[in-house]
């Protein structure tokens, strides 16, 4: 980001020194980043439960997940356990990795050097050492033909390690921040996993799995497989809640290598037959924190149990909780780990902090006033806030005084949504105010500040002004 990037939180009755602390480590800005948070909160009177009390109960939280949690209890309980045990399983490939010589040649104090400039660190037996550029990494042209025409320059650093992880074969547990490079780090390791595997047969699933926590996520990554994978020929499609079921079973059938998934969606399609996961040899579980928060470990555990066990698997995860590590000691084997960064939640010292305590009255001021000082720099705001209610609300506000602004939740078609975010990101709607992303209840704030963040991220930072109104 460019300049000084505004962040306010309004209407915020709880704000202590630990939150204002807490609140840049939970977003995941990159720290070269100058941010200045500026809070404009109300007296410090009402607990954040009471507040949210005071918009409506908790089930009225707009957002995208992309499943309701809350419907999810019996999914899945129509599958049919899989005896592994008695399985014949046929053999397939993993390892294509082929060390280039500029990595061979490299000493460990040179390789010890390159991964500490990187704030890379790395767990695990036999630990590929990493690649420096994406001719290291040994794609064939096909992938480098993509990699070119996307104009990058070079592998961000959780790919220059994760690369060589994943092309070995080997079960890997990546730490890394939302907006690192991430999906690219497993989506060209697929590719050359799926190339290498038998064509698929009519009546046959994907070779490769992805998990996602949301809909907006899993088309993300879809759109990142497609970049890459239109010169192999190698076909997606991204199956999730809250858009029609034909067209996903349609692609299914016709016969995809890759499928994205948010867990209910996928389990609903297993239930009735529409897909299998008899061909998966290749897992991986995005943003695992992410899902974990939001209920759906029984979900991914009935989908595991459906792929055979000597599949190789990849979990890539912001944050390494006690629950994160032991779904990767039960799902993946001898696995290798690298992190990215600090694997601490510390305030980012980049960010300035303000507060602004204001009375009732005076918040859409507040509002007003941050918007004409941003409007003359022709830059793009995020408003984030709490309902669907409040949501319609302030869009409403904002458009009958003449700011071009649009809204986006849980209430509108997907079709909306897209089209909305279409807008905003073409700086035709230039004011976005959107719903946290969570559609259950929220217990705490820093549960609503993370949800916020990592599903918006991307949006965020091509934003200019951050404002969340919880």
């Amino acid at each position: 980001m460019d300049g000084e990037d505004h962040c306010a939180l309004l209407k915020k009755k709880d704000v202590n020194a630990e939150l204002v602390r807490v609140l840049p480590a939970l977003v995941h800005i990159p720290r070269s980043s100058k941010i200045t948070w500026h809070i404009i909160a109300l007296p410090l009177t009402l607990t954040f439960s009471a507040q949210m009390s005071y918009y409506g109960n908790n089930n009225s939280h707009g957002g995208s997940w992309g499943d309701s949690t809350d419907k999810m209890g019996n999914l899945g309980a129509g599958l049919r356990s899989v005896d592994w045990s008695q399985t014949k399983l046929a053999h397939f490939e993993k390892n294509f990795y082929i060390e280039d010589k500029r990595v061979l040649a490299r000493s460990e104090r040179e390789i010890e050097e390159f991964r500490r400039s990187k704030e890379i660190k790395v767990q695990g037996r036999n630990v590929p050492r990493p690649v420096t550029s994406f001719q290291e990494a040994g794609f064939p042209e096909y992938l480098m033909t993509s990699i070119r025409a996307q104009g990058f320059k070079e592998p961000t650093p959780i790919q220059c390690q994760a690369w060589p992880m994943a092309l070995s074969g080997r079960d890997v547990v990546a730490i890394a921040q939302t907006g690192s490079g991430k999906t690219i780090s497993f989506a060209l390791p697929a590719m050359l996993h799926i190339n290498a595997q038998p064509l698929l047969s009519p009546g046959d699933g994907p070779i490769a799995l992805i998990l996602a926590p949301t809909r907006e996520l899993a088309v993300q990554i879809q759109q990142e497989c497609s970049k890459f994978g239109s010169n192999s020929r190698i076909r997606n499609v991204a199956i999730y809640g809250g858009a029609p079921k034909g067209p996903q079973i349609r692609e299914l059938q016709r016969g995809v290598e890759i499928v994205i998934a948010t867990p209910g969606r996928l389990i609903d399609m297993l239930e009735s037959g529409k897909t299998n996961l008899r061909r998966v040899t290749f897992l991986v579980m995005d943003e695992a924190d992410r899902m974990l928060d939001m209920g759906f470990e029984p979900q991914i555990r009935k989908i595991v149990s459906q792929i055979r066990p000597d599949r190789q698997t990849l979990m890539f995860s912001a944050t390494w909780p006690k629950d994160v590590q032991k779904l990767a000691n039960d799902f993946l084997r001898d696995m290798i780990q690298c992190n990215i960064g600090s694997m601490d939640l510390t305030a980012n010292h980049n960010i300035e902090q303000i507060v602004d305590v204001c009375s009732e009255f005076e918040k859409r001021n507040k509002l007003i006033n941050h918007l004409e000082r941003i409007s003359s720099e022709n830059a793009k705001v995020l408003i984030f806030v709490a309902t669907k209610r409040v949501a319609d609300e302030i869009t409403k506000y904002l458009r009958q005084d003449g700011w071009p602004a649009l809204a986006i939740h849980g209430d509108k078609e997907q079709r909306e949504r897209d089209w909305v975010l279409g807008e905003f990101k073409a700086g035709r709607s230039p004011i976005l105010i959107a719903t946290d992303v969570a559609s259950r209840g929220l217990g705490t704030f820093s549960f609503s500040c993370k949800r916020f963040q990592e599903h918006m991220l991307d949006l965020m930072l091509d934003a200019r002004l951050l404002l969340l109104v919880v």
